[in-house]
């Protein structure tokens, strides 16, 4: 992307209308309001997860289909949101649902094995070329279990991650995210920080972060890691990076990555739990045309329940078939879940269901990309698959340096309230992307764009 001339946004006018469409928001919102208040006596903070949080209140839906949400008080969302990048099928999904119905009739859980698991696992080593798979219940424990493999297979310790990528809520992932940039080290020897408090350190300095689109920086980093006696069991990553907005690889990154792990015989893993049925029906693999050793997948995947899962060859299995690496879970392929996956898999995300994302995302990112030649505004639209953004930064975001160089919390907390006010649902208060389903319009695609351009013109007038 080349730079280009931008106008200045005035601070004072984004406070004034960030105001305003606050005031808004919570006149709108008073029926969660009130469910605020009642759960805060249960529920840590009134939610179940701390990425639903929000201030004053979170907003607390009802019930959701197709591209629809409701909130407690009867307002109406078309869902960019979709769960984190969970429902990439619409709510409710006719078959998912038929599906997840005629099972629970059949018992929902036994802790055995199910046909279902078998034919979900042929479909995934059909699409990602991977002949192995093993089940989980989240991304978070995809990318857990994944590292255990690869530290039981390689019998090392170290492993090295992107700095600013999120892997899920275990220790040895929840190091260098969201953190300043000013005191992190010299970028061929990034520091190891904690992200949050209950990590402790001894943890943390297992897991080494090195830049995204950096291959020389991660070849230095992983060499150093080698002398010092450290050599890494794995490298996990997202292919595209999807919690700083979208952030895609460089032409020759992944290619270099690649080479750059198996020269050094440091297992590959891709993380794509966010990436994966959403962008293409084998994923980053099958889009960037790069094959790890293992990859994570969740999200997506069940179709609105809980699910994850976890693909190698069938040597990296080897030790988990023996038992010498032992990889378990009470709800691990659990009926109801792989019944909805099955369906999900075979029914739904189609290669037609991939032709209508690819067109409406096309679509919506050039509306936007559209509003932002037209008024000037510091910005850029970047996507891949279902998933795209509007990055508020007038400089190419390539790696966490440069997002946080250029990030604009204020301009994207004003961008989520224009969306809300407008009928979108989106992430509250992070830089996250949006997820299209199979179920949106070009209508809802322009809806979107024409909420941005309301936000360009209240900006730029």
């Amino acid at each position: 992307m080349a730079t280009r001339a931008h106008v200045n946004i005035d601070r004072a006018r984004i406070r004034e209308l960030t105001e305003r469409e606050t005031a808004k928001l919570d006149a709108r919102t008073q029926g969660s309001k009130e469910t605020y208040t009642r759960a805060q006596v249960s529920l840590a903070g009134g939610v179940a997860s701390s990425y639903q949080s929000r201030d004053p209140w979170p907003i607390y839906l009802s019930h959701g289909k197709g591209a629809q949400v409701w909130d407690v008080d009867g307002n109406e969302y078309l869902d960019f949101h979709n769960g984190f990048g969970s429902m990439v099928q619409g709510h409710a999904h006719d078959a998912i649902s038929k599906a997840v119905n005629d099972r629970i009739g059949l018992g929902t859980h036994f802790a055995a094995p199910t046909e279902d698991s078998i034919v979900v696992g042929e479909e995934l080593a059909r699409r990602w070329g991977l002949e192995h798979w093993r089940y989980v219940n989240s991304g978070s424990e995809a990318t857990m279990d994944a590292i255990r493999i690869a530290r039981g297979v390689t019998g090392r310790d170290t492993i090295v991650k992107i700095f600013g990528s999120y892997h899920g809520h275990h220790d040895y992932v929840m190091v260098s995210i969201g953190v300043e940039y000013d005191a992190i080290g010299d970028r061929f020897d990034l520091q190891s920080i904690p992200y949050g408090l209950g990590i402790p350190q001894v943890v943390a300095d297992m897991t080494v972060a090195v830049p995204f689109n950096d291959a020389e920086a991660m070849e230095r980093r992983i060499e150093k890691l080698i002398a010092e006696g450290r050599k890494p069991a794995c490298v996990i990553m997202e292919a595209a990076m999807m919690n700083l907005g979208v952030v895609l690889p460089e032409p020759g990154y992944l290619e270099a990555v690649r080479e750059i792990t198996h020269k050094h015989g440091i297992l590959l893993i891709f993380d794509e739990v966010k990436t994966g049925l959403c962008i293409a029906a084998g994923g980053a693999v099958e889009k960037y045309g790069v094959v790890p050793d293992m990859v994570t997948l969740a999200k997506a995947l069940g179709g609105g329940l809980p699910c994850g899962a976890i693909g190698g060859t069938k040597e990296l299995f080897e030790k988990v078939i023996s038992g010498k690496i032992v990889q378990v879970g009470t709800y691990n392929g659990n009926p109801l879940v792989m019944a909805a996956a099955r369906a999900n898999l075979l029914d739904v995300m189609t290669p037609e269901a991939y032709d209508h994302l690819d067109a409406l995302n096309e679509h919506i990112l050039a509306g936007c990309q559209a509003v932002i030649e037209k008024y000037e505004f510091p910005g850029y639209s970047v996507g891949v698959g279902s998933k795209g953004c509007v990055t508020f930064s007038p400089e190419k975001i390539t790696d966490y340096e440069s997002f946080k160089a250029n990030q604009d919390e204020e301009l994207c907390s004003l961008a989520w309230l224009y969306n809300m006010n407008r009928g979108i649902f989106m992430t509250p208060g992070r830089e996250e992307e949006w997820t299209l389903s199979i179920t949106h319009t070009i209508e809802d695609c322009n809806t979107f764009v024409a909420a941005f351009e309301e936000l360009a013109a209240d900006l730029t007038s």
